[in-house]
Formats: C-alpha cells, structure tokens, sequence
C-alpha cells in the first residue's frame, strides 16, 4: 500500500472504528446484509482486505470456515488469534490463493484504496478466479458523494484545505488528503452507484444486486439514541431492508455493498 495509507492504518482507527455511532450503523447494516445474501453455513469464506477481522470472527463463530487476507501485518495477527479466522498478509490484486477454492469472497476494503481503475478489476478478477462457479462475491465501496455528506455534518467545510479536496473527489472520485488532519480520510477512491456492477462484470463476473450500507441514517446527529435503544435499532434495520435497494437513495448512503456470482 502507498506510505500515507499504511500510516493512517497504523494510528489503530480500525480496531475502533465499527464500534460507535456511523460506523456502528454500518456494521450493523453490513452483517445484516451479509446474513441475508450468503447461504446458510459452513462456507468456505475468503475475506480479502478483512482488516483486524471485525466480521471474519462473527462469520467462523457461525461455523463458516473463514481466511483473511489484509496487507497489513498488524490486522493479520489480529485477525488470526480469532477462533477459527486463519489470517495471511496479502495483495488483493495478487491473491495466494488457488482458483474456485472458496463458496464466498469478501472485498470490504480493498476497492476504497485502489484509485486506478485497472488495480480494482485486478481485485474483483482475483475474486472471481478464487470463488467457485456459483459462488458470490461481496464488495464494499465507498460513495462518490460520501465526503461532501461528511464535510457537512462534521463541519469539515470550514476547511479551505478540503473544500479543494472535496473539489477533486467529486470531480474525479480520487480522494487525496492533502492536508494534516487525521480525522480526514486517507488516499482512497470513491464510487460512483453505477461503477462497482460495470468493473464486476469487466472481471467476468454477473452482477447480482446493490444495496445501499447506511442509507441517509448514517449523518443523522441521534444516531447514538437511535443505536442504544434495541426497539428503534430493530425499527431502522426493518426500514433500511425495505429501501436499501432503491437507486434513487444510494448516493446518499456512504458505503454501498455490490453482489456479484460468478457463472456457473
């Protein structure tokens, strides 16, 4: 990975991330998502870019027999001392895998950090060659739009330093920080709704469904209320499930998952 990248992942952010208001939300509508689409276990699991194993160790819990890939050697021993997770350090573009090994492949962060459009379909190639035919592969992106949202609630804005950044990603859908504050997201690319089905399906693979991750609830300033009350979590993940594949909402949402199989 690029050095500013490594640095970011290196701050420990992602042991934290997942843990409290948006990025609560979004764990929470990404298993959703995934206990809806992968067939009933044990899966062979391939969770490509998996970090330190946030969804790796509920997946094997389930009786999935998961291995995670990560370029990072700090995620790696993370993620192999959960029960069941085997864990390697690994290049999404280059997998070490053998072909049609694994039921399912999961990319949940490689597409954000590949900013040229030829090492994302490396990626989503390299899922296709590792799935079996039949199997699915799962991907997250990250909106194109999801920065100026962002900029927005948190007041980022008043920065003129990521206004002209904002100005690039929108643009481009490159988003580079060209500044100091760490709270700013790392180089990374940002999607387009319609992009992750077109670069599936230049891999070789048919596209089976978006959905959208957080749908608008993800900037709401409640959000924490919302998530410690069981009965509202329960009312928002209902009502997320009836709309999360309305078009019309994805480039509201900041993360979108994409379904894909390879043909059988």
């Amino acid at each position: 990975m690029q050095n500013e990248i490594e640095d970011y992942y290196r701050q420990g952010g992602e042991t934290r991330r997942l843990d409290a208001g948006a990025g609560r939300w979004e764990f929470l509508r990404t298993w959703d998502l995934l206990q809806r689409t992968l067939p009933a276990a044990p899966l062979a699991i391939l969770d490509v870019g998996g970090a330190t194993g946030v969804y790796a160790g509920p997946l094997a819990a389930q009786g999935h027999r998961v291995h995670l890939i990560d370029p990072m050697p700090e995620h790696v021993a993370a993620a192999a001392a959960l029960p069941g997770v085997t864990a390697a350090v690994g290049d999404a573009r280059a997998l070490a895998e053998p072909d049609a090994a694994y039921d399912a492949v999961l990319l949940f962060g490689p597409l954000y950090h590949l900013v040229a459009r030829g090492d994302r379909i490396a990626a989503w190639r390299e899922a296709a060659r590792a799935v079996r035919p039949g199997g699915l592969v799962v991907a997250a992106t990250i909106s194109r739009f999801a920065s100026l949202l962002d900029g927005y609630v948190r007041g980022y804005l008043a920065h003129e330093v990521f206004a002209r950044m904002l100005d690039h990603t929108l643009a481009t859908g490159e988003h580079r920080n060209l500044g100091d504050d760490r709270h700013w997201f790392t180089t990374a690319y940002f999607h387009r709704p319609d992009e992750p089905p077109g670069e599936a399906a230049e891999a070789g693979l048919d596209f089976v469904r978006s959905a959208a991750v957080e749908g608008p609830l993800w900037m709401l300033p409640a959000l924490d209320e919302v998530l410690a009350d069981p009965a509202r979590t329960e009312q928002a993940l209902r009502l997320l499930r009836q709309v999360e594949g309305e078009p019309h909402l994805w480039g509201a949402s900041s993360h979108l998952l994409t379904v894909a199989r390879r043909p059988a």
